[in-house]
């Protein structure tokens, strides 16, 4: 018989020092689930007192999020990847109950990408973060707010970490379908990045960002508060988390040997020496294109263009070395 590590709801009442964990099993192609039982392990070792839910669907972590907070939790672990932190923070920011900076966020990794964790050097050992959450360090970080197209209709969402559109949105998109059927590796986002490189085309671009207008075909654009997407790819080396500004670079249509020639820039932080990479900052940003494009951020598919993003300043208590 299958034993049950999680509560199938959040507890009516709770104490002030219980720690809410929110599970997402199917992290890193189930790695949350496998993985799970011996986090817990540690949890209880290092004594953190916790009650975990598991996540039964998409966006079910922004929901769990909130009802935790409304029900007393002050101190919230997203286990998972850069998808599931990025819906708890979205619960902890559109939450009304209690001002989202007295609500710690922490993180266990299980994802394959892990860009956030990345940023803060937050240890891919889960004793070496389970270690972090007991010393429960905290700063604040900015978060990015971005209005997109949806079904004809609008929709907001925030983002901790990066946003990418055109070429890196369509290679998530492709991604992600791919771990819907429960495959999840960082060779698989090679794999469509390359092959999405041989058939996607750049787009026509109307960007507008404090007050300087830009037009032109554009191979892709990256929004930032943090530096790292794709597992390690540094596309906004110069991201600061908590400067109250958006760090975006912008790449003007380039050849598909041209990328591949450069791929190691998006490795070492050096992605500004090729010429057709712009690199500024800015507090918002609004994005037009002809074809409408897709957006991602933190590594999930959103909706398309128009876009608008706007950062807000130390947004997000986040528990970090």
């Amino acid at each position: 018989m299958k034993k049950n590590y999680f509560s199938a709801k959040i507890k009516t009442k709770v104490t002030e020092r219980n720690w809410l964990v929110i599970v997402n099993p199917n992290a890193g192609g189930r790695r949350g689930e496998h993985e799970w039982p011996g986090i817990k392990k540690l949890l209880q070792k290092e004594g953190i007192p916790f009650d975990p839910v598991l996540t039964e669907a998409p966006l079910h972590a922004i929901s769990l999020a909130e009802e935790g907070i409304a029900k007393g939790y002050r101190d919230i672990v997203a286990v998972g990847g850069d998808g599931t932190l990025n819906e708890v923070a979205n619960g902890i920011l559109r939450q009304q109950k209690r001002p989202a900076t007295e609500i710690n966020l922490g993180m266990i990794t299980v994802g394959t990408g892990n860009d956030w964790a990345r940023m803060f050097s937050v240890p891919a050992s889960f004793a070496g973060a389970v270690r972090v959450l007991k010393e429960k360090k905290t700063r604040l970080q900015d978060v990015c707010k971005v209005t997109f197209g949806t079904n004809g209709n609008s929709a907001e969402r925030f983002f901790v970490n990066l946003a990418g559109i055109g070429f890196d949105a369509e290679v998530v998109k492709r991604t992600n379908r791919e771990k819907m059927k429960g495959h999840s590796s960082s060779m698989i986002y090679i794999w469509y990045l390359l092959t999405t490189l041989f058939s996607y085309r750049s787009t026509r671009f109307q960007i507008i960002a404090e007050d300087r207008e830009r037009k032109g075909e554009y191979f892709d654009i990256s929004i930032g508060i943090g530096k790292y997407n794709g597992g390690g790819m540094i596309t906004v080396p110069y991201a600061i988390a908590d400067d109250g500004l958006l760090d975006v670079t912008l790449i003007r249509k380039i050849g598909k040997w041209e990328v591949i020639r450069n791929l190691p820039l998006l490795f070492n932080g050096q992605i500004e020496r090729n010429k057709k990479v712009e690199i500024f900052r800015t507090r918002s940003i609004e994005v037009t294109s002809n074809p409408p494009v897709n957006l991602e951020a933190d590594g999930e598919s959103l909706g398309t263009s128009p876009f608008r993003f706007e950062v807000v300043p130390s947004a997000l208590r986040v528990i970090v070395p």
